[in-house]
């Protein structure tokens, strides 16, 4: 009689059953804020394979409510893509930084870890204790395939809901995005009260260029000049000051 090895992957489905649970309020999080992202989508235009293939290509929740919104505005596509990498661009910080939390992994294990990275998952990674060994590729995995799966799913549910609910309700969804908005500015205010002056800039410069050069452009060169604004008042402050700002 041949025994099998009972529990051989016992220690890795440990591992992402914790990952899991590690991101279920993530998920909490990113579901509902995904169903409204879907409903915006649809109401914008895009159809049921769109919506999903932006989310499981880039998988941005801001990045992709302002595609949409700038859709809406009839924004060219050079418009989006411009300023939808300045938003994104601090993923290349943030993944460049969890990466030396990483380096144990295999060169595979980290490129698919970098792909993952979201402001969510990478503060959850960044501040939880992650013990080196062979599992912990497996709870990296359950961390990141769950906040992944959340955000597609709802897109999906969300764009699948558009075509049974009222158009009024559909169409007042669209606060979700004001909502997400200052739910990011808000606590980086707190932490950093300069941030209110960079948002301002930029919403102003939004705001003075629309009737020049359209809602879609407006919106890219805001972009582009709140994040001047903070590089010319990173430059302007003292080490020592910022040291003591960020204590």
């Amino acid at each position: 009689m041949i025994r099998m090895p009972a529990f051989a992957n016992r220690g890795r489905f440990e591992a992402l059953y914790r990952g899991m649970a590690m991101a279920f309020p993530i998920m909490l999080g990113y579901f509902p804020l995904a169903v409204a992202y879907g409903i915006l989508s649809f109401q914008a235009g895009l159809p049921l394979r769109s919506t999903a293939a932006m989310s499981v290509l880039v998988y941005a929740g801001a990045s992709q409510f302002m595609a949409v919104n700038m859709l809406g505005l009839g924004a060219a596509g050079t418009e989006i893509v411009l300023a939808c990498f300045m938003i994104n661009i601090r993923h290349i910080v943030m993944s460049m930084s969890l990466m030396q939390r990483l380096a144990d992994l295999t060169p595979a294990g980290r490129k698919a870890a970098a792909l993952g990275v979201t402001d969510e998952t990478f503060a959850l990674l960044s501040f939880s204790e992650i013990r080196s060994g062979p599992t912990k590729g497996w709870l990296l995995a359950g961390v990141l395939v769950s906040a992944y799966g959340a955000w597609v799913s709802g897109s999906v549910v969300g764009a699948l809901l558009s075509t049974v609910i009222p158009g009024d309700l559909a169409a007042s969804m669209a606060i979700a995005l004001y909502a997400m908005f200052i739910g990011l500015l808000v606590p980086n205010v707190k932490r950093h009260p300069p941030a209110l002056t960079i948002a301002a800039a930029g919403a102003l410069l939004c705001t003075v260029l629309t009737p020049q050069v359209g809602a879609g452009w407006a919106i890219a060169f805001g972009t582009l000049g709140g994040g001047l604004v903070g590089v010319l008042h990173a430059a302007s402050v003292p080490e020592d000051a910022d040291q003591e700002e960020q204590a």
